[in-house]
């Protein structure tokens, strides 16, 4: 019988890269426009997919999927990467951030991470790389640093790209104490010195 979650992870990792057999560099190269991709019409296709579904669980109505690994993992989803998509450049893009770490945090104590797949647990780790907190930007670091030295050997490159992030995440936090770009969209005044490293290439990610 078919999770009820499971129609979402389909989508955010493929069929395929569900199962076994697939390598996280294979799923990687098929997703990663997915995910990172910032397209008007995969922001569409979130929004009428699963839009019901991230409203449920911005208003607690999805606890019931957090009993294993994989439901918890669909709920992170929900509430960390698809409200960007789906509200992308507006403040409810942010809106499931504070459900999303405690959730995050409570599955990584219980080590329900080291039952997903390696490229799975990414979006577990990236809960605390968003997270204007340098407690939790350590910590994401850290995990990631793990996640590259049990990488296989053909992976390893695909995984230091995803820690080379949560270093460049982790030493925006350290600085400012908050991500400047998300300023303007939360009504935030940014200082003279934000306001200068956003002029930097790659200030936004």
């Amino acid at each position: 019988m078919q999770q009820p979650w499971q129609p979402l992870l389909d989508w955010w990792f493929g069929a395929a890269g569900c199962g076994s057999g697939v390598t996280a560099a294979e799923v990687a190269a098929s997703r990663t426009a997915l995910w990172f991709g910032k397209q008007d019409r995969q922001d569409d296709q979130a929004r009428e997919q699963f839009g019901v579904w991230v409203e449920q669980a911005l208003a607690g109505q999805l606890q019931a999927w957090q009993g294993e690994p994989e439901g918890w993992l669909a709920n992170i989803l929900l509430l960390d990467q698809l409200p960007r998509m789906i509200f992308r450049d507006t403040p409810r893009a942010f809106a499931g951030d504070a459900l999303a770490r405690p959730l995050a945090l409570q599955g990584l104590t219980l080590a329900w991470d080291q039952q997903l797949r390696p490229i799975q647990r990414v979006f577990v780790y990236l809960v605390l790389e968003h997270a204007e907190d340098l407690a939790l930007q350590n910590q994401a670091v850290k995990l990631f640093q793990r996640l590259h030295e049990q990488a296989a050997s053909a992976e390893r490159e695909l995984f230091a790209g995803y820690l080379d992030y949560a270093e460049r995440h982790q030493r925006v936090i350290a600085r400012f104490g908050r991500f400047p770009h998300r300023n303007q969209i939360l009504g935030r005044t940014s200082s003279a010195d934000e306001s200068t490293f956003l002029l930097e290439p790659g200030s936004r990610f």
